[in-house]
C-alpha cells in the first residue's frame, strides 16, 4: 500500500468508526488524509472498497490481537475465557464505541454490498473460534456451547458500545466462566454414568 493509500485508509478508519460509514463522504476522507479525491479513487476505486478495506484491516488487527491471549492460555477453559479478556482489553483501547462490525452492520445490511461479506465473515469466524474451543471442553455439546459463548461475547460488545452498564465484557466473562464450570460438571457426571 502506498503512503497515500495508507493515509486514506487510516483517515477513513477513524472517521467511519467515530462518525459512521454513511455520514462520512470521500471529500472528508481525502481532506483528512491530505490527498486529492483523484488519488483516493486511483487507490481504492470507490468508497465501498475503502469500507471493505477498513473492515478487513480491523478484523485482521483483532485476530492478531486475540491470538496471543488464546495461545498463552494453558487449559481449554482458560482459552475460552481469554477471548473475553482480549475483548475487554481491545474494547478499552480500540473500541470505546463498541464493535466496528456491529456498527457497520447497522448501516450495511444488504448482502450485495461488498463489505457485507467481511462483516458476516468476521462473525462466522468468531462462532467457529468459540465452537472449536468448546470442542475441547464438551465435544458432544460444542455447537451449542459455542453459540452460547458467542451470544455472551457479542451481547457484551453491544452493551459496552452503548455503555449500558460498567464492564459488560467482564460480566459476560464471569457468566461464561459459570457456564463452563456447569458444562464441565455435567460432562464429568455423564462420563461417570457411562462407566
Amino acid at each position: 500500500m502506498t503512503p497515500g493509500a495508507r493515509r486514506v485508509l487510516d483517515a477513513a478508519s477513524a472517521l467511519f468508526y467515530d462518525r459512521g460509514i454513511h455520514a462520512v463522504g470521500v471529500d472528508l476522507i481525502a481532506a483528512e488524509a491530505g490527498v486529492t479525491k483523484k488519488t483516493l479513487y486511483d487507490r481504492f476505486g470507490s468508497k465501498e472498497q475503502i469500507v471493505v478495506e477498513y473492515l478487513a484491516a480491523r478484523d485482521e488487527r483483532w485476530q492478531a490481537f486475540l491470538t496471543p491471549y488464546v495461545e498463552g492460555a494453558t487449559t481449554p477453559r482458560a482459552r475460552i475465557l481469554a477471548v473475553f479478556d482480549a475483548a475487554r482489553d481491545w474494547a478499552g483501547e480500540f473500541s470505546t464505541k463498541g464493535c466496528s462490525m456491529v456498527k457497520a452492520h447497522a448501516e450495511i445490511s444488504d448482502p450485495a454490498h461488498p463489505a457485507y461479506q467481511v462483516i458476516a465473515g468476521q462473525k462466522a469466524w468468531m462462532l467457529a473460534l468459540f465452537t472449536g474451543l468448546a470442542r475441547d471442553i464438551a465435544p458432544r455439546r460444542a455447537a451449542k456451547l459455542g453459540r452460547t459463548l458467542m451470544l455472551l461475547h457479542e451481547g457484551a460488545l453491544v452493551a459496552h458500545g452503548l455503555n449500558v452498564f460498567p464492564d459488560a465484557i467482564g460480566h459476560a466473562r464471569d457468566e461464561g466462566a459459570t457456564l463452563l464450570r456447569d458444562t464441565l460438571r455435567a460432562a464429568s457426571a455423564a462420563e461417570e454414568k457411562r462407566r
